[in-house]
């Protein structure tokens, strides 16, 4: 879908079918329940890119810009993601309500503690994620249902990628030689 057209979604109104925008018309299709839980998870995602910027800058601090360069992406993808639910939330005629972005940890005790981190947060946001789901199944939201399979696939993408970098860590243990600092 073209972001520009974000606010945009047709309204079968009687026998005709408008394109409109849906804060134009009053018209809300998502429930302040669901609303609510999208800003939560909105800032939720806000503070992952947060979390992985930190993580960038404490490579960038320790020299090794391989791993400054992955989480700085890292962290424009979870932007990126919140930046989905933000268009989404006003497409449904819904509200986004910003929130404060606590900040995230930044001193770690060892590479491995970071990834270790990375994984356990991926397992919270996943939570956070079928929570919703969860919800808009109760509600018969099928829309947002239907919107937020593309984060449970995501999600899963995300867990597997950090437990795997757990795991080549692990590996390595505290050798500073098995990482490559270019």
């Amino acid at each position: 879908m073209n972001p520009n057209l974000r606010s945009n979604f047709y309204i079968f109104d009687c026998s005709k079918v408008l394109i409109v925008n849906a804060a134009m018309r009053g018209c809300k299709m998502i429930t302040k329940s669901i609303q609510t839980a999208l800003n939560k998870q909105l800032n939720a995602e806000f503070y992952s890119s947060y979390f992985y910027l930190s993580m960038s800058a404490y490579f960038e601090a320790k020299d090794l810009q391989g791993f400054a360069k992955w989480f700085r992406m890292q962290a424009d993808e979870e932007y990126a993601h919140a930046m989905k639910i933000f268009d989404y939330v006003y497409q449904v005629g819904g509200e986004v309500v910003l929130q404060k972005i606590d900040g995230p940890k930044t001193k770690w005790n060892s590479f491995l503690e970071v990834f270790k981190d990375t994984f356990v947060h991926e397992q919270k946001v996943t939570k956070s994620i079928n929570a919703i789901v969860d919800l808009a199944q109760k509600e018969k939201d099928h829309a947002t249902v239907n919107f937020l399979q593309w984060f449970v696939g995501e999600q899963v993408e995300e867990e597997a990628t950090a437990q795997q970098n757990v795991k080549r860590m692990e590996m390595i243990g505290d050798s500073k030689s098995g990482v490559y600092a270019g």
